[in-house]
């Protein structure tokens, strides 16, 4: 079977991913338009119109990104992707990952995880995830679901100039124990 990067019918009780399209720019902004978000980022400024644009449309390009919505309520949430599928060393990359403030901290995140990695370990063995040097909220979050934090690199972002990222990573054997994990 191949790696869909964007497959339809991902969601749990939180979290419905829908592929992105065009049409989705003003409502994923709304939620994009906040400058705390992107306090911890690697580009803080992508709350500017502008610089989200050119976010949005590398997201439309990697043609593995998602519009998050509250499953219960329809109200967007942010976005997702699956990119860098690397079909020789079995493994996955899921990032460029943001979710507005009013869903910090009451599990929206933790079902957007358990959500996407369900569906590629069904495809990969390894999940890496890249994730700004600065940005200790997403670095800590990730921790908790048994993402070890395995190199450190230059990443550079579409039409932005390269930061420095730090690589997690996550293997199905672990996700799926009882020493770590989503559950």
């Amino acid at each position: 079977m191949k790696f869909d990067l964007q497959p339809l019918n991902l969601f749990n009780e939180y979290v419905t991913l829908i592929p992105l399209q065009e049409t989705d720019f003003e409502e994923l902004y709304s939620v994009a338009n906040d400058e705390l978000l992107w306090e911890q980022h690697p580009n803080k400024l992508r709350y500017q119109k502008p610089i989200f644009q050119n976010f949005f449309q590398g997201a439309m390009e990697s043609q593995g990104a998602f519009f998050i919505r509250d499953t219960k309520s329809g109200k967007p949430i942010g976005s997702s992707r699956f990119y860098d599928y690397n079909e020789k060393e079995n493994s996955i990359l899921i990032g460029y990952t943001f979710i507005g403030r009013d869903f910090w901290g009451n599990g929206y995140n933790k079902a957007l995880k358990k959500v996407m990695m369900d569906y590629a370990f069904q495809y990969v063995d390894t999940i890496y995830f890249h994730i700004g040097a600065t940005n200790f909220r997403s670095q800590k979050a990730l921790e908790k679901i048994g993402g070890i934090k395995v190199d450190e690199f230059e990443v550079e972002y579409y039409g932005e100039d390269s930061k420095l990222n730090y690589i997690y990573r996550i293997t199905s054997d672990i996700c799926h124990s009882d020493e770590g994990g989503i559950s």
